[in-house]
C-alpha cells in the first residue's frame, strides 16, 4: 500500500494561480507592441507650389502606385524648358520623382503710353501681379484711372491690365466771371489754355470820381476751370482830405485822395503820432493802418514827442562838451603842479652842489 504524497509548494516568488501568469504574459506582449513603430503604406499629402495647383480632387489617403497630376495655376505658365508636373506614391511611402516649381508669371501686354504723358512701371516689369503709374505733363489733366494692374481679367481668363489706359488732355478754363464797372482782356473766347491770363480794368467813370481797381488786376488759369484768384472789383475809393491839425503834411498833395493813395505827415513841437507817419487810402475809403492824427504830450512808449528831439540833443551836446573842458582843465592843472615841482627840485639840487663847492675849494 502506498503512502500518500505531500502536495508541491511553489517555488518562491512565483504566483500559485495559473491565471495570474497568462495575465503577466499578456501585458508584456502589448507593451512590446505598443514600442514597435507604427507600420502605413500610405503616402502623406502630395507637395504645394505657389505656382501649381492639383488637377484632381484631393484623398484622404494616397496608397502606393497612386499619381498626382500638377497644372499652372491662373495668371502663371509653364517654364520652359519644360519641368514634370506629375508624382507617384512610392512603396517606401514617398512622392517621386520630387518635384519644383514648373510655372512662371505670365505679362500683361506692353502698356500704352500716353501722348504728353508717360507710364512709369513701379517693378521694373509687366508681369502677373504689377502696377503701373501714370502722369501728365505740366498744362494736361489725366482722365482715368492713374494706376493700372496687371490681373486675371473676368472676360478672358487671363493675365490683363484691370482699366483701360489714360488720357493726358489739355487743362482748360472757362472765361472768368466779368464785373460790373470793368471788363477783362481777351472777353470773346469761350475758353482759355492752361497758364494763359486775363488782365482786368476798370471803365472811365461817368462821375466826377473815376473807378478804382481792387484787388488782383490779373488772373491766370492755374487748374481746370480754376482761375488764380478771386476777380478784382472797379469801384469808388476816395478818402477824406487830411486835415491835421497840430501837424502838418510831408508828402503826397492831391486835391482828391483815391485807392491807394499815400501821404507822408508830421507833428508840431510838443505832439507826437501813434504808431506810423505813412498812411495809405485803403479799399474800403478811409486811412489804413489808421486817421493820419497827433496828441499832445509824449507817446505811451517813452520816446520824446514829435520837435523835442533837437533839445534832447541839445542838453546831451552840453553835457559832452562841459566834461571835456573839466578834463582839461584838470590835466593843465595836474601838469602846472608837476612842473612847478620839478623846478623847485632843480633849484635845491643846483644851491647843494654850490654848497659843496665851497666847501672842499674855500676861498
Amino acid at each position: 500500500m502506498t503512502a500518500p504524497r505531500a502536495p508541491r509548494s511553489a517555488p518562491p516568488g512565483l504566483s500559485e494561480s495559473p491565471s495570474s501568469s497568462r495575465c503577466f504574459v499578456g501585458i508584456v506582449s502589448m507593451a512590446l507592441v505598443l514600442l514597435l513603430p507604427i507600420s502605413s503604406d500610405a503616402c502623406g499629402d502630395p507637395p504645394k507650389f505657389n505656382s501649381m495647383r492639383n488637377t484632381g480632387a484631393l484623398k484622404d489617403s494616397y496608397n502606393p502606385g497612386d499619381k498626382v497630376d500638377y497644372e499652372c495655376r491662373l495668371g502663371y505658365q509653364c517654364i520652359v524648358p519644360f519641368r514634370p508636373t506629375s508624382t507617384v506614391c512610392q512603396p517606401d511611402n514617398t512622392w517621386a520623382p520630387p518635384l519644383q516649381e514648373a510655372c512662371t508669371r505670365k505679362s500683361c501686354p506692353h502698356p500704352v503710353e500716353p501722348t504728353n504723358g508717360q507710364v512709369n512701371s513701379v517693378n521694373g516689369s509687366f508681369v502677373f501681379g504689377s502696377q503701373v503709374h501714370y502722369s501728365c505733363n505740366e498744362g494736361f489733366d489725366l482722365i482715368g484711372q492713374k494706376i493700372l494692374y496687371c490681373e486675371i481679367s473676368a472676360e478672358t481668363n487671363d493675365v490683363d491690365w484691370s482699366h483701360d489706359p489714360p488720357l493726358c488732355e489739355k487743362i482748360l478754363c472757362a472765361p472768368p466771371p466779368k464785373i460790373p464797372n470793368g471788363k477783362y482782356t481777351n472777353s470773346d473766347k469761350d475758353f482759355f489754355v492752361y497758364n494763359e491770363v486775363v488782365t482786368y480794368s476798370c471803365d472811365r467813370s461817368s462821375g466826377p470820381d473815376e473807378y478804382s481797381l481792387v484787388g488782383e488786376s490779373t488772373l491766370i488759369c492755374s487748374g481746370r476751370d480754376v482761375w488764380s484768384s478771386a476777380p478784382p472789383q472797379c469801384k469808388v475809393v476816395k478818402c477824406e482830405s487830411p486835415n491835421i491839425q497840430n501837424g502838418k503834411l510831408e508828402s503826397g498833395f492831391s486835391r482828391k485822395y483815391y485807392y491807394k493813395a499815400t501821404i507822408v505827415f508830421s507833428c508840431d513841437e510838443g505832439y507826437y503820432y501813434k504808431g506810423t507817419n505813412v498812411v495809405t487810402c485803403g479799399a474800403e475809403s478811409t486811412w489804413e493802418p489808421g486817421k493820419p492824427e497827433c496828441f499832445k504830450g509824449r507817446p505811451d512808449d517813452g520816446t520824446p514827442p514829435k520837435g523835442t528831439e533837437s533839445l534832447g540833443g541839445g542838453i546831451i551836446a552840453v553835457i559832452v562838451l562841459s566834461v571835456v573842458v573839466g578834463i582839461a582843465v584838470i590835466a593843465g592843472g595836474l601838469y602846472a603842479f608837476l612842473h612847478k615841482r620839478k623846478r623847485g627840485e632843480t633849484e635845491v639840487s643846483a644851491a647843494y652842489s654850490t654848497y659843496q663847492n665851497k666847501s672842499t675849494n674855500p676861498a
